[in-house]
């Protein structure tokens, strides 16, 4: 990926400095802000006033709901605006740069074909919605899906100025005009496409979405395109259900701790708890062979999951140690390879924002997958860890120094605030003081009072931008779980859940078969797809699955999330890999021929974790 930098498999680029892009930009990024902050305080004063005042608020977490879904739409806004959703650029990041700008403009107007197909559906939906009531407030639920219209508008406005600004003219006519040929040809194809029956689903979501993601469509509009593609053309299915299947999706009242935990992640970093976490393991184990390695895994099992970004966990990390672990010798393509790895054994550990999607979905227990995700990252870390001892064996100490039993214990002082935050907020959700979307808030008010009273670092003009960030991110990802989740249903409402779950009954093996299928197909997932949307669109169909066959839920979670991260984290596809690259500013081509000792012990890990359920299930 060859653009500035990349970030869990998020291109960004410099977002465009014209006039509409200014005007969009104070229109959603101010509000969008503002509602981070809105939902902090109301998550966090209704946690507050049931567990400590013991007098709850019942019309928290309804307002909480409603501002959530404007938050993830204008954030979904700002990510248009900036570039900065997920796509896949395997396939086009080494064709010219002209090239790519035809494919960039042709993906733009692909863009803009979905939010117009979605327009008028969102506005019915909306109609629909005028007249109900919430159960709380007792206001019209009309407020809620305001948001999928406005959001959509805005985005059909930000994909306009985005193509007028990047493409030219020939590439403008061109390009809109060939996407406006498709549609006239499926439109005119309806009546046949209507008699095929499951070849739509061919048609629709392998070719035309495969299709898409190839040329570098933005992941949740190929979903959503495939979609409402099928759905128009191929089915009699009333097109407002749409947008209530996307208002579905990104509604989930558990997912609203995916831009808690982003921003209480950028907090961390800002503060210096990330880094007094670092320098205390340092001087514990600094000076043994292979001693930073450690380090860094330690790190990563401290800090991972917290900021809702792998790449935040890595940029939180790898910064601090790189430097010295490269003057003791060791080679960078190793160290990429380390910190990749890392990132994959990290993905179960809460509270993982895939493991909080995992709950949303399929309606497993936050708690039992907290509680589930600890032991699984640590046999991760083991094998890992065996590799580290094996290439670290001749690593030169030559004039490292021990740290002083009184250097430990001043480094221990200083990070014991940091150090208990993780733990506070797995204890909180275990033991019920906090749901998993209220115990974000505690983190953030915790992190706030340790920067300014403890470590007295703050910078109050940072604080906007991290908002903005969150909005952003959190948008991102949001509007794939929605499409994916409109996707979802589709396929179900097709037949295809019912012949998956004849293919997988009849795997060979029983539920040991079935297990290793599955972890096949979600590193294959994991490396196109993402995490996220893979979880969210297969989530649903597999899990049923799993327990018929008597997988327990809460292991089969595990192995398909580790699973998930090894294909994430995997080259060539893996995006994952690419953002450790460009964390630790080593060329993949340098990277990727040290990487498979690490990505062989995760595969480890996976077969044991695989085969002993207890590791997943045996402290619940």
């Amino acid at each position: 990926m060859e653009l500035e930098y990349v970030i869990e498999g998020i291109e960004h680029e410099e977002p465009d400095t014209g006039l509409l892009s200014k005007v969009l930009g104070w229109i959603t990024e101010i509000p969008a802000a503002l509602l981070v902050v809105a939902e902090i305080v109301i998550l966090g004063g209704g946690a507050f006033t049931r567990y400590a005042l013991q007098a709850p608020l019942p019309w928290t977490d309804e307002l909480a709901g409603i501002l959530f879904l404007w938050l993830a739409m204008l954030g979904a806004v700002i990510a248009l605006r900036r570039g900065e959703h997920m796509r896949l650029t395997t396939f086009v990041k080494g064709l010219s740069p002209e090239t790519r700008g035809w494919l960039e403009a042709l993906g733009m107007f692909l863009v803009m074909a979905f939010l117009l197909l979605l327009a008028g559906p969102a506005f019915e939906h909306f109609k629909e919605d005028l007249d109900v009531t919430t159960p709380t407030l007792e206001i019209s639920e009309g407020y809620r899906a305001a948001a999928v219209i406005v959001g959509t508008a805005l985005m059909l406005v930000t994909a306009i100025g985005r193509v007028i600004g990047h493409a030219s003219w020939k590439q403008i006519f061109v390009t809109g005009g060939a996407v406006a040929m498709l549609a006239g040809a499926l439109w005119l194809l309806s009546p046949t496409l209507m008699q095929l029956g499951n070849v739509n689903l061919i048609i629709f979501f392998l070719v035309m979405l495969v299709a898409c993601v190839v040329i570098g469509v933005p992941i949740a509009f190929a979903f959503g395109l495939a979609t409402m593609s099928y759905l128009a053309f191929s089915t009699s299915t009333p097109l407002s259900i749409m947008p209530s299947r996307i208002q579905e999706g990104m509604s989930h009242l558990i997912l609203l701790a995916v831009p808690l935990f982003v921003f209480l992640g950028a907090l961390i970093e800002m503060t210096g708890l990330a880094r007094a976490m670092i320098n205390f393991l340092v001087s514990l184990i600094g000076h043994v062979r292979g001693g930073l390695q450690y380090v860094l895994l330690g790190a990563m099992y401290l800090v991972s999951g917290i900021s809702g970004a792998k790449a935040a966990d890595m940029a939180a990390v790898a910064p601090a140690l790189f430097p010295e672990m490269k003057k003791r010798g060791n080679k960078e393509g190793d160290l990429i390879g380390l910190l990749s790895a890392s990132g994959a054994m990290s993905e179960t550990i809460p509270p993982s924002i895939v493991l909080i999607t995992v709950g949303s979905v399929t309606g497993v227990s936050i708690t039992a997958l907290f509680v589930g995700g600890l032991m699984p990252a640590l046999v991760g870390l083991i094998m890992m860890a065996i590799v580290v001892w094996y290439q670290t064996k001749r690593e030169d100490m030559s004039g490292v120094l021990r740290a002083t039993r009184r250097q430990i214990v001043k480094l221990l002082a200083i990070a014991l605030p940091a150090l208990a935050l993780p733990f506070i907020i797995r204890s909180a959700v275990v033991e019920g003081i906090a749901t998993a979307t209220e115990v974000s808030t505690i983190g953030i008010f915790y992190t706030i009072l340790a920067g300014l009273f403890i470590y007295r670092r703050f910078d109050w003009r940072r604080i906007y931008p991290m908002l903005v960030e969150t909005a952003a991110l959190s948008g991102a990802i949001l509007l794939i779980v929605g499409c994916a989740t409109a996707m979802a249903w589709a396929l179900t409402q097709s037949g295809f859940s019912q012949d998956l779950v004849k293919i997988m009954t009849a795997v060979p093996g029983g539920k040991w078969g079935f297990l290793v299928v599955s972890a096949l197909a979600f590193v294959i997932l994991g490396s196109v797809l993402e995490g996220i949307p893979a979880i969210v669109l297969f989530g649903p169909l597999l899990f049923p699955i799993a327990k018929l066959v008597g997988v327990h839920e809460v292991h089969y979670a595990m192995v398909v999330i580790f699973a998930m991260g090894l294909g994430l984290f995997s080259p060539p596809f893996g995006v994952g890999f690419y953002a450790a690259c460009a964390i630790g500013r080593v060329s993949p081509d340098v990277a990727i021929g040290h990487v498979w000792p690490h990505i062989g012990a995760l595969l480890v890990a996976l077969l044991i974790l695989i085969a002993v359920p207890w590791i997943s299930i045996g402290f619940m």
